[in-house]
Parts: structure tokens; C-alpha cells; sequence
């Protein structure tokens, strides 16, 4: 009989703690589990098939010597690749109206929420601000906005006036609570008075005018430094070859490398701006058009990497960008999710192709788009994108949290700036990704794409953990 109980204790406990979520309805109200003492590996779980939204697990995970048949994911921290600069979104001009248009105690909180990493807080630790509107701007506008047939070559009439109403408040508020985190800068177009076309929309960046589109740069950096705020880095033009948004300028790689090579690039040196140059952001199905640049040795010289969006093309063709130029830096800086959103399929996606697939393919940033929109996926500019779904709705006070919040969550709260990818098996069944954080700590992302409930051990010096997620899930372990 005291065979048989321990028997039946052991059953159940197993039962218990694998899956490490029940493939039964959760509770209603599910607990957050806190970090089990005697567990070797911290498990934070997303599972659509099950309800859960980034809970962490309290099934203890410690690592044996025992090898069973299950697939195995080696993890191999001595093989080392990029350094990782953050995961995060694109602030935009109607996140910003927004953000500042709520109660400060409830917008405070919720910033703790989005830029810290403390208890259940995710840590975005990247954000990309446009230069001038984006088409999720309450309107069109630039810094130098002027009557038609006017121009001003010398920026005399150049303020950022416009970004102190909402944008400004709310960056400095986002820096007082993480000071570290770092801000890239992309214009949808130049003022209007230096384009072939003299409209927000479409046309190209006159010649003429290069000398004094390379000092608009110059001076946001500079203006945007007296607010206490620092550019890391800048694109010369978001999305070059899509003149069909509002505002959008068309720019081919030629007249990038050329305004580059002779205009931004001196320009920069001169004014000793450390800000990084970096080229195209845009689809990597144009990768010729990065690398038509980085060819280019007097263009070259002043760039730090590329940038690349996936709304055309394979994440795959980043990999070739970084093989040719391995000294250069690749950046994924937007991917959107249309409204409604839909978690099941949104995790999956985003998860497998960008905080996987870019990262395996060498990109040091991973960045949604738009962090917030309202309920009805406003502000935008006339002609703007009218189904871009926030990574939260802000509705007032009142937040809702959207698929691109977990999806960011299960990378920016643990792989924190500085970390290093390294090396990890992957497989179409199970792809992952794993890094080394600055403190030491491994992290690894794993997402089942198999259409089942899926086993798997993972291996690290010798030693392995079994583990299992769920259909769709996806599970960050940290050891």
C-alpha cells in the first residue's frame, strides 16, 4: 500500500508540473506565479490556446545529467554573434498625444509598466520617434514648415516647437524612469520647400537642397540635446521606396549614397554629431538598395549599418547584408499588426520571424510600430494608416493590452541592452534564440510552431531540463 501511494504522489506531482500550463481551462482568475527558490530555470509563459498572457511559471525546472528522446535544444554561450541595443516600438507622434492626454498618476504607472522591468513590468528598451510627422501624426508638419515659394537653406526658421506640446513631456518622463534607453530618430519627409513636388506626399529631395536638408538634421539633434534628450541614432528616410503615404518622400539608393557621401556625412563630422547614420529602412526585399550604399566607400565611411522593415521580402536576406559588410550593423525598426489583432496568430507570426528571425539574422534592434493608438486606431494623419494597432489601446484612462505588448514582453524585460546573442539550436518545429545578458544570466526564446502540444529538453554544459509549451505557445527561460 505505501508503494502504490508513493506511486500515485509521484503521478500527480508529475501531472502538476508538466506542461507547466494545464491543458485544461485556467482558473478565471490565473495567479502570477513567483520564482520558485529551488528552480534552476525561471519560465514566463504565453499561451493563447490557454489564456495565459505572460505569466511566470512555478513548476520547479533544475538542470540533469539524464537524456530522454525528446528533441533537444543545445544552447552554447562561447559562440558568441551581435550585441543587442533593445526591443521596443515606435513612439509616434499620437502615441505621444495620448500618453500625455491622461491623468499624470495613471499615465506614471503605466510608463513603470512599459520601461521598467520590475515585477510583472515588461522594460521596452528602444523607441523610434519621428523626425518632423509620421502618418501617425495628428496632421503633416517638419521644422521648417514655410509660405509657398519661400525656402531657407540656412534653417534660421527651424524650431521643434511642435513635439514640446506632447512628445517632449512625455520622453523626459520615459528618461526619468530608465535613463538608458535609446532613441533613433526617422524622417517621413523633408519640408516641403526642399522637394521636387513641393507636397507632404511623394516626390524627391532636390539636389539643391541636400547642403540644407543635411543641416535640419543637425539642428533637430542639437535642439532635441537641449531638452535632455539624446538621438543615438537616425534614419535618412523611413520607407524611401513607398511615396503613397502621407508624408512620404521617394529617395532611390543612388541619391541616398550621394546625399551621404557629400552632404549628411561631412556635415556630420564637422559638427562632431556622434549620432549614428543609418541607411534604407525599409523592406528586405530590397536588399541591394543597403547594399548599393555600402558599397560606396566615401558614402560608407559615415554609416553604421541598415535598417529593414518586413512588410516585403524574407528576414532570411538580411543575413547576406551582414556577410558582405560584417563591420556594418543591421536594425529591424517596424513591422505593424492590423486591428483587431489577433493573439493567436499575431504571437506566433512576430515572435517566429522578428524577435527570432531578425535577431538570428543579426539585427540589434527589434521594434514594433506605433506603441499606442485609441479605440479607433487614431490619431493619423489624411491618408495615414487607419488599422494600425497600438501595442496598447489607450481609451481615456483605461488600457488594454495588445498583442505586440506580449509579443515585445517575452524579449525586452529579460535580454536587456548590452546582451549578446549566442548560439542555439533551432528547427522549424521549435525556433528560438538564445543570449547572454550583461549580468551573466541565459536567456532563451522558444516558440512552438509545431500545431501540437510539444516536448523538449534544453541543454546547456552538458546537463538538460525538460520542459513543454503548449500549441502556439511561447516560453522565455531564464537560468
Amino acid at each position: 500500500m505505501r508503494n502504490t501511494l508513493i506511486f500515485l504522489a509521484a503521478i500527480f506531482t508529475f501531472l502538476i508540473c508538466f506542461p507547466l500550463v494545464p491543458a485544461a481551462a485556467p482558473p478565471a482568475h490565473p495567479v502570477i506565479c513567483s520564482e520558485t527558490p529551488k528552480s534552476d530555470v525561471r519560465v514566463w509563459l504565453t499561451s493563447p490556446e490557454n489564456d495565459v498572457l505572460f505569466q511566470q511559471q512555478n513548476c520547479p525546472l533544475n538542470f540533469v545529467k539524464q537524456v530522454n528522446q525528446e528533441q533537444t535544444i543545445t544552447v552554447d554561450a562561447k559562440q558568441i554573434f551581435q550585441t543587442i541595443d533593445g526591443f521596443g516600438n515606435c513612439l509616434t507622434g499620437g502615441s505621444a498625444i495620448l500618453l500625455h492626454s491622461m491623468a499624470s498618476a495613471k499615465r506614471s504607472a503605466l510608463l513603470k509598466e512599459l520601461f521598467t522591468t520590475d515585477g510583472n513590468n515588461i522594460g521596452i528598451s528602444y523607441l523610434r520617434i519621428s523626425i518632423g510627422a509620421s502618418d501617425l501624426s495628428d496632421r503633416v508638419f517638419s521644422y521648417d514648415d514655410l509660405p509657398d515659394g519661400e525656402t531657407d537653406p540656412d534653417m534660421k526658421r527651424f524650431s521643434i516647437d511642435p513635439e514640446k506640446v506632447d512628445l517632449i513631456p512625455v520622453l523626459k518622463e520615459i528618461l526619468a524612469i530608465n535613463p538608458r534607453i535609446k532613441l533613433m530618430g526617422s524622417p517621413w519627409s523633408a519640408p516641403v520647400w526642399m522637394k521636387t513636388n513641393n507636397n507632404s506626399k511623394g516626390g524627391s529631395l532636390k539636389p539643391e537642397f541636400y547642403d540644407a536638408y543635411a543641416k535640419y538634421f543637425i539642428r533637430y539633434i542639437q535642439a532635441m540635446k537641449v531638452e535632455g534628450i539624446n538621438i543615438d541614432a537616425i534614419t535618412i528616410q523611413n520607407e524611401p521606396l513607398h511615396p503613397g503615404n502621407n508624408p512620404s518622400m521617394y529617395m532611390t539608393a543612388g541619391d541616398q549614397a550621394m546625399f551621404i557621401r557629400g552632404s549628411l556625412g561631412p556635415a556630420f563630422a564637422a559638427a562632431k554629431i556622434e549620432t549614428k547614420i543609418i541607411v534604407y529602412d525599409h523592406n528586405a526585399d530590397r536588399p541591394d538598395y543597403p547594399l548599393t550604399i555600402l558599397k560606396d566607400p566615401e558614402a560608407a565611411k559615415y554609416v553604421d549599418g541598415s535598417a529593414f522593415h518586413l512588410y516585403g521580402g524574407k528576414i532570411e536576406n538580411l543575413t547576406p547584408v551582414h556577410n558582405a559588410y560584417p563591420d556594418k550593423n543591421l536594425y529591424f525598426t517596424e513591422q505593424w499588426i492590423g486591428a483587431p489583432g489577433n493573439l493567436a496568430g499575431d504571437l506566433a507570426w512576430h515572435v517566429r520571424t522578428l524577435i527570432i528571425g531578425a535577431t538570428r539574422n543579426w539585427c540589434r534592434t527589434v521594434l514594433e510600430w506605433n506603441l499606442a493608438a485609441d479605440q479607433k486606431n487614431e490619431p493619423h494623419t489624411i491618408g495615414g494608416c487607419t488599422q494600425c494597432l497600438g501595442t496598447i489601446t489607450i481609451n481615456g484612462n483605461t488600457i488594454t493590452r495588445n498583442p505586440a505588448y506580449y509579443i515585445l514582453a517575452h524579449a525586452s524585460k529579460f535580454v536587456r541592452p548590452g546582451s549578446v546573442r549566442i548560439a542555439s539550436d533551432s528547427s522549424e518545429n521549435l525556433p528560438n534564440v538564445a543570449f547572454k545578458t550583461p549580468d551573466g544570466k541565459k536567456v532563451l526564446i522558444v516558440q512552438n510552431n509545431s500545431g501540437m502540444k510539444k516536448n523538449f529538453n534544453i541543454c546547456f554544459k552538458g546537463k538538460s531540463v525538460s520542459t513543454t509549451l503548449d500549441k502556439g505557445a511561447v516560453g522565455t527561460y531564464i537560468w
